[in-house]
């Protein structure tokens, strides 16, 4: 039962699945579409990822003070992790996006030349993901939930 009585762990897990939530209604109120599945997928406002690791940073630094080791350690991990949510993951995104429209290209010439719409679905290839990263506002957001969800949520409990 330790593992429950680890505050920063559990701020950290609430951050993830309250910015994961917060999604729909952001994307609602932007497209005026409601979109559950955006509680389990990636990238988006605002960044869950962003949202954990400043959550577990700012938590920790609160209880251990901003000049303890582990600070440094969670801090140079949420960097790292901010990091790669706008560079790699980002640009993974950016070039999946561009593999669908030649995916896209090639099966409507498919189309034209052969019996391609023929084919059973589960023939066709899937497409690739392309909201792997986040743009460096979601990252921004995220981290402003994170650091506001773990001096609430401090504030409540101490």
């Amino acid at each position: 039962m330790e593992f429950f009585s680890n505050l920063p762990l559990m701020i950290a897990l609430f951050a993830i699945l309250f910015a994961q939530f917060v999604k729909i209604p952001i994307h609602y109120a932007v497209t005026r579409e409601l979109n559950w599945g955006l509680f389990t997928s990636t990238g988006g406002m605002p960044s869950s990822h962003s949202a954990a690791v400043t959550s577990l940073t700012t938590s920790v630094g609160i209880q251990h003070g901003a000049d303890s080791t582990i600070f440094a350690i969670a801090t140079m991990f949420a960097v790292i992790t901010m990091y790669d949510a706008t560079g790699v993951r980002f640009q993974a995104g950016q070039h999946a996006l561009t593999i669908n429209k030649l995916r896209q290209d090639l099966h409507m010439f498919m189309n034209e030349t052969r019996s391609w719409s023929q084919k059973a679905e589960e023939e066709k290839i899937k497409e690739l993901k392309t909201l792997l990263g986040h743009k460096p506002s979601e990252v921004f957001m995220g981290a402003l939930t994170g650091i506001a969800i773990a001096f609430a949520i401090h504030g409540l409990v101490q």
